[in-house]
């Protein structure tokens, strides 16, 4: 008996010496608000400069084909669920109160079962309850979208269930990150996940601090705030030592805000489309990975993403279990991010409203199945007529029909209200 209780000893003392706390990474994944690739220097924008974030991409993985949907709230619950809209309800923006926290599990949840402490630090968008409800043990957000100062709308915010109110001349970016700093100093010798949602760069577009007094171009200064904030974490990382064991996963939660999509060009050329907008310039945003000694430096991924993979790559790098009893959609990255060769997406699905396609590298059917020529995308998408006889775009229709036929969206949780899922009657919520 005194030996068998001595191996469990030991058991569990190598347990313990070998598992979240020692082996797993810190997980902080950086969420910017209509943000598009048109946005970036280091994807070629013609009229913004990220030095900070382009260090990032540098040092890291920069993907080139990430899709989610292209609107805040859905987008938001596809990436902490791992399930697309259809299975969870929130297919649009209105639809928030459809995603309950007894059947739907985020990724705070399942880390948790790995020993991970999870925060949520800022926007909470059209997600309904509070994060705490979700597993964050950790939560400061903010009211609304794209709060910056104190006004009539955007003056008070919480924080773990306390309300507070915004300091007069305090900038809530400004705060949101000091939370967020705070958290990851007392959690700095454990395995940690930060949920860092950013205001910008939502409309309104109004000063920084460290936009100039006559300042021309408050959406660049939003930007390059953005920008600095971002390299402000990574400097903070470093002095804790912390860098070396820290996966940073930076993505736009959508396509760049239609008011500014004409002047987020790529090569003199605009993209087709922009937030809210079912075309490849809603849907596809830039993601950065950077994680010090295991992400291959300066490498440019063509694989194809979506937001539904970032709960079981996250799963698999804790390692965690993946939720028990539902169906996670997204397929794990994790090997990418190692350098490995991993099992690579035919595939990516995004949805919004009534209206999803399915697209793969070449090629995209959407529900009312138009087939389109994805080849001079992100700049043009041309719709192949139905008629035509080109075998090549034959194929492509057959085997994505079958894809969605597989995932059958029309037979999921049924959209209410306005068919483009941004602005949902009450009276059709509620009947949801």
């Amino acid at each position: 008996m005194k030996k068998l209780i001595s191996l469990i000893t030991v058991l569990f003392t190598l347990t313990t010496l070998c598992g979240p706390a020692a082996n797993s990474p810190n997980l902080v994944f950086v969420l910017a608000d209509d943000l598009g690739i048109g946005n970036l220097s280091c994807y070629g924008a013609d009229n913004f400069k990220t030095p900070r974030l382009d260090a990032l991409a540098r040092g890291g993985i920069r993907f080139q084909h990430c899709y989610g949907p292209p609107l805040c709230g859905p987008s938001r619950a596809l990436l902490l669920t791992g399930r697309y809209g259809f299975r969870t309800g929130m297919t649009g923006n209105g639809s928030g109160e459809n995603l309950k926290s007894a059947s739907e599990v985020m990724i705070p949840k399942v880390l948790k079962t790995a020993g991970y402490v999870s925060g949520c630090f800022g926007k909470w968008g059209q997600l309904p309850l509070q994060p705490s409800d979700f597993g964050f043990d950790e939560y400061m957000r903010f009211q609304n979208s794209g709060v910056y100062w104190k006004g009539p709308k955007n003056s008070s915010y919480v924080a773990n269930g306390k309300n507070h109110e915004l300091a007069e001349g305090k900038y809530m970016p400004d705060l949101v990150h000091e939370y967020l700093l705070d958290f990851i100093k007392r959690h700095r010798d454990h395995p940690f996940f930060a949920y860092y949602s950013m205001s910008h760069i939502h409309g309104e577009i109004v000063r920084t601090p460290d936009s100039a007094p006559a300042s021309q171009d408050l959406y660049a200064d939003n930007i390059a705030y953005m920008d600095k904030l971002v390299g402000n974490l990574i400097d903070e990382l470093e002095k804790l030592r912390l860098r070396d064991k820290t996966l940073v996963v930076f993505v736009g939660d959508n396509g760049t805000g239609q008011r500014h999509a004409a002047r987020s060009t790529i090569g003199g050329k605009p993209l087709s489309g922009n937030k809210s907008q079912m075309l490849e310039g809603g849907a596809l945003v830039p993601m950065i990975a950077n994680w010090p000694g295991t992400t291959p430096a300066g490498k440019i991924s063509n694989e194809l993403m979506d937001f539904s993979d970032y709960l079981p790559t996250f799963a698999e790098l804790a390692p965690a279990p993946l939720p028990a009893g539902v169906a996670v959609d997204g397929r794990s990255f994790a090997a990418q991010l190692r350098g490995k060769e991993g099992k690579a997406r035919d595939w990516v699905f995004v949805e919004l409203g009534r209206h999803w396609y399915v697209r793969d590298v070449n090629w995209k059917l959407n529900e009312a199945g138009e087939l389109f020529a994805m080849k001079g995308a992100p700049f043009e998408e041309i719709l192949v007529q139905s008629a035509s006889e080109n075998s090549e775009a034959k194929a492509a229709r057959r085997k994505l029909q079958t894809t969605l036929e597989q995932l059958d969206p029309a037979g999921g949780k049924p959209h209410r209200g306005d068919p483009s899922g941004k602005h949902e009657k009450k009276k059709a919520r509620k009947a949801g």
